[in-house]
């Protein structure tokens, strides 16, 4: 005896072994055995052989027209035996009895399953749906065939034309012109912006990496609400310093300035002055929303996208010639160039010139200062901070800059709604000049003193520590060991990042005796805290890849094939003269660091942005000092 019987959704024969109520046992024809319900049973028969039954039963079943079968049956439930008795004509046969079983299990949308062997023909608006869906879908795939072949030959479909940007920034996978486009990226084995380049719908690398960004951290557009700028505050008194500032060249939000005034027979007194919008900007205000949106102002080569809108910038950044509203601290400093006391003040400070940097160091640097310098404006007051900040650095017994490292400044030249017409030039400058060290001493004063003033008075505060080489915001004033100084609190840049602008509120209220917008543990505090960590991390890597693009773009347009690199670790090179650290697979796995090293170019990638570049030889030792730099700085 054989059976038919039905078994994870399909359809089995086999040879009866054992035949018990409730379960028996058979063997299938490739010899295995198995025991099965008896409630699974469809069919018992004789004849055919159990391995024959299901190979002479599906070509009749693939004979037998749904529609036919359907139009055939009556309404209600019914069995397959019985219908295939009504079929036939006559007592079915196994085989025949077993391919209208077939039939009707291959025809879901024409017959619904009701049980062991039973079936039901679906009414007939029902059916009508279901067919219409198929031929939908049969009409997809037939679609997504040839867009997938258009994708393949580097042509558009126009129905995926208008999709290139969720395409490569939010791709809905239910939509077919999705799953087409994906399918043919993994055929071609090009990624989604390559395919799309290739197609000619993405013009440029630059708008990629762009967009992408916007499109992550800017949704709604980079465009201010129409807000009025608050007014510069009328009751501040008035300071009695030539306050001076100094910045690159590019520097719209001048946060910081400085001042020196003599006191004979004491010393002098040292004024350093920060942008105070925290003044007119209320905690909760519309413009706080803003701020608070933003995070931070966001810093790429040959653009930015600033924290506030021009017209608050425009009023509170430290204009040159201007009354400008500032938070004050004045160190008075002894011959020793010792701090003897400290004071903070809130008041208007006449901006006598806003430095910058490409006019001061060709006579302000580390090869004039230590001799005579040139009759220039405030040279003395140069001079003098930067006698002050050297010892400012040996007292922390920490330096302000890791000396023999480069910043570099790219310079963008044209329209970057034409990035691919603009050309790039990028400079070096040796960190740790006099003037970045005369700059970054008083910053590191101003900092940790307002930090330690807020802590003393049990104001809440942002700070920044470092301990067990671990940089990190908290709430508590905690130690920063990489600086040396017993507390460090961000609060020179309000104009350009809202945690400077959070302690500039603490800052103010505690100068004027008033509640502070944050208390101790404030739950609100703490969420500043949070998202202005994880989005100026975000904008901080994106500055990084644009900076990464410019110097692929830089490699391209002066047709450099070779270029020299120090070694910084296994198989990781620094490139002379750009900010680009890059791994070499090919280059000898025992070079110690610092060793120096000729590499060919080999493929530049603007979409990913990638480098790849090969070992050619060795040169001579370069300066380890460079070599050693480490990535975060």
């Amino acid at each position: 005896m054989n059976v038919l019987f039905e078994e994870d959704g399909g359809f089995k024969a086999g040879s009866v072994m054992t035949d018990g109520e409730a379960s028996l046992q058979v063997e299938m024809p490739s010899g295995k055995r198995s025991k099965i319900k008896a409630a699974t049973v469809l069919l018992r028969f004789e004849k055919p052989a159990a391995s024959a039954l299901l190979e002479q039963a599906t070509p009749l079943a693939e004979e037998i027209e749904a529609d036919f079968l359907w139009e055939c049956v009556s309404d209600g439930e019914f069995s397959f035996l019985d219908f295939a008795r009504d079929y036939y004509g006559h007592d079915p046969a196994p085989v025949e009895a077993t391919a209208v079983l077939l039939a009707l299990h291959a025809a879901p949308v024409y017959f619904h399953r009701k049980g062991k062997g039973r079936f039901r023909k679906a009414p007939a608006d029902i059916l009508a749906a279901a067919l219409a869906s198929l031929e939908k879908k049969r009409q997809q795939a037939l679609a997504m065939e040839g867009w997938i072949a258009e994708l393949k030959e580097f042509r558009l479909p126009a129905d995926i034309a208008p999709l290139t940007d969720a395409l490569l920034y939010a791709p809905d996978r239910n939509r077919p012109e999705t799953k087409a486009f994906e399918t043919a990226c993994a055929e071609t084995g090009l990624s989604a912006a390559q395919l799309l380049f290739q197609c000619g719908a993405l013009k440029s690398a630059y708008h990629l990496h762009y967009k992408r960004f916007l499109l992550e951290q800017f949704p709604k557009g980079t465009a201010f609400p129409v807000l009025d700028a608050p007014a510069l505050p009328v009751d501040l008194p008035k300071a009695d310093v030539r306050a001076f500032s100094i910045d690159d060249a590019n520097t719209t939000e001048i946060d910081d300035a400085l001042s020196v005034v003599r006191l004979p027979g004491i010393g002098s007194r040292i004024g350093i002055h920060i942008a105070a919008p925290g003044l007119a900007i209320a905690h909760g205000s519309p413009l706080d929303g803003v701020a608070r949106a933003r995070l931070s102002t966001v810093y790429m080569p040959g653009n930015k996208i600033t924290m506030l809108p021009d017209a608050v910038v425009q009023n509170y950044t430290l204009a040159g010639g201007v009354d400008c509203p500032a938070v004050s601290l004045y160190l008075t400093v002894n011959d020793a160039l010792e701090i003897v006391s400290h004071e903070s003040r809130l008041e208007m400070v006449h901006i006598a010139a806003n430095l910058r940097h490409h006019e001061v160091e060709p006579w302000f640097n580390a090869e004039t200062v230590g001799g005579p310098l040139a009759d220039q404006p405030f040279r003395d007051e140069l001079l003098y901070l930067w006698h002050f900040a050297n010892a400012c650095e040996g007292r922390r017994g920490k330096p302000s800059a890791v000396q023999g490292i480069n910043d570099y400044n790219f310079a963008i030249e044209g329209d970057l709604t034409d990035p691919d017409a603009c050309t790039v030039e990028i400079s070096e400058r040796k960190r740790g000049s006099p003037l970045d060290k005369l700059v970054a001493e008083l910053m590191i004063v101003a900092n940790s003193t307002w930090g330690g003033l807020l802590a003393e008075k049990n104001v809440a505060c942002l700070y920044r520590a470092q301990t067990q080489g671990k940089v990190r915001m908290t709430t508590s004033p905690l130690p920063h060991e990489g600086l040396g100084v017993p507390q460090y609190a961000w609060m020179t840049s309000p104009l350009r990042r809202y945690c400077d602008l959070v302690n500039q509120w603490q800052l103010i209220a505690c100068l004027k005796g008033e509640t502070p917008a944050f208390a101790q543990k404030s739950a609100e505090l703490f969420a500043a805290m949070r998202d202005f960590e994880v989005t100026y991390g975000a904008y901080a890597d994106f500055q990084r890849l644009m900076e990464r693009y410019w110097c692929l773009r830089w490699l391209q347009q002066h047709g450099i094939g070779e270029i020299d690199a120090t070694v910084r670790r296994e198989q990781l090179v620094k490139l002379d003269h750009l900010p680009l650290l890059l791994r070499v697979p090919s280059l000898p796995v025992d070079l110690a660091p610092a060793t120096r090293v000729r590499l060919a170019v080999e493929s530049i990638d603007l979409l990913a942005p990638e480098l790849a570049c090969r070992f050619i030889g060795l040169l001579a030792s370069g300066d380890a000092a460079e070599a050693l730099e480490e990535e975060a700085q």
